[in-house]
Formats: C-alpha cells, sequence, structure tokens
C-alpha cells in the first residue's frame, strides 16, 4: 500500500510539472506570435539640457507610436539661453516588416553658417531594432549667430515606406523666418526612396519656434 500511495504521489507531481511546462510552452509561443505580428513604432527622444527651450513631451524623453501614427509634437525654440536642445529617433521593428530599409537623418549647418548651433553634425543612422533604442543624439542650440542648421531624412532601400514630416511655426510667431521649410499646420511632406525631406531650424532671439512631428507609414 505504501508502494502504491508514494506511486501515486510521483505521478501526480510528474503531472503538475508536465502541466505547467505545457502552460509556459504555451505562453512563450504566445508572446512570439504577438511579438512576431506587432506593428512597427517610430520613436523620438527629445530633451533639454539647459534653459526652457525644447517644448513638448521631455518627461519622459523617449516617446514610441504605432506605425501610421504621428509622433508627439516637439517644439524647437533654442535662442542666446543657456543650453539646447538634445534629439535622437529609433525604429521599432519586432516582426522584421521592416528588412532592407534604411532610415538616416542628416544634421548640419547651412553653408556659410556658425556650425556651433549644429551639434554633432553628420549622418546618423535610425537603427531598425526588434527592441526600442535610438541612434545618436543631434544638439540643437540655434541663436543669434549666424545661418541656420538643417536637418534631412532619407530612406533608401525599399520604395514602399515613407516618414511623413510636420514642420509648422507659431501663428505669432517669425515662421518662414525661424523655421525655412515650414508648410502649413495640417499638411506634411513625405520622404521616401529618392525624395529625401529637409526642415530647416534658425530660431533665436524672435517671437514663436518650429514645430516637428513625424509618421512611419506604407505608401502603397
Amino acid at each position: 500500500m505504501k508502494l502504491a500511495s508514494r506511486s501515486a504521489r510521483l505521478a501526480s507531481v510528474l503531472a503538475v510539472g508536465i502541466l505547467m511546462m505545457t502552460g509556459l510552452s504555451a505562453t512563450s509561443a504566445n508572446a512570439a506570435s504577438s511579438s512576431a505580428n506587432a506593428a512597427p513604432e517610430l520613436g523620438v527622444r527629445f530633451y533639454p539640457d539647459g534653459n526652457g527651450q525644447c517644448d513638448g513631451p521631455t518627461n519622459p524623453p523617449e516617446r514610441w507610436v504605432p506605425a501610421s501614427d504621428w509622433t508627439s509634437t516637439i517644439r524647437l525654440d533654442t535662442d542666446n539661453r543657456a543650453g539646447g536642445c538634445q534629439l535622437a529617433f529609433g525604429i521599432y521593428d519586432p516582426s522584421n516588416s521592416l528588412a532592407g530599409l534604411t532610415v538616416t537623418y542628416t544634421w548640419a549647418a547651412e553653408p556659410g553658417s556658425d556650425e556651433g548651433q549644429c551639434q554633432n553634425a553628420g549622418t546618423h543612422t535610425i537603427p531598425i531594432k526588434p527592441f526600442k533604442t535610438f541612434g545618436d543624439d543631434i544638439r540643437v542650440d540655434t541663436d543669434g549667430r549666424a545661418g541656420w542648421c538643417n536637418l534631412t531624412f532619407t530612406l533608401s532601400g525599399r520604395s514602399d515606406i515613407g516618414v511623413g514630416v510636420q514642420f509648422y511655426g507659431d501663428g505669432g510667431g517669425d515662421a518662414s523666418g525661424q523655421c525655412k521649410n515650414n508648410i502649413p499646420q495640417g499638411t506634411y511632406d513625405t520622404a521616401y526612396e529618392g525624395h529625401p525631406v529637409t526642415v530647416s531650424d534658425d530660431t533665436d532671439g524672435r517671437a514663436g519656434g518650429c514645430y516637428l512631428s513625424l509618421r512611419l507609414s506604407r505608401l502603397f
């Protein structure tokens, strides 16, 4: 009887173990399936390193939105106050649906401009990863010095993906002078393979600032 009792308890323990393993395997499979079918997301990291010149969702500084949604609008209004704005971008692609796509952002001073306003200049790749991460920070510190900074989005490797760009100025500010290449609020341009989009920031002590929002989308 004791042997039979021990055998019954052993069988019970084994059954529980099998159920637990089966449950864990099903949970892992469901998680993997959910991740594999998840839509890509576009992220913006934006935060100040000085005095109130970087408005928008800076706390937390990292914001992600699903493809086809616009990112939270950020506002650039750097001037002669101390500090500037740090800005970077990332693409989360858990299902590898964007395989082959390359997206870059180039930060450069307009020829003849004071390059100190456009720090960490160069062409930076937006990482497209199955985890959330960002490319290199660029630093916006435009002020009364000569010239301005150009931010260019470029796509290659896929013709069916675009990045929409909204860039406009305050209604009461000097939009045309401070936010070059701006377009009316509610409209946008789209960067796609063979068609980069450039926006230009020349904010200084004049009234107003520049708003920027992006959207990752399939073109057809």
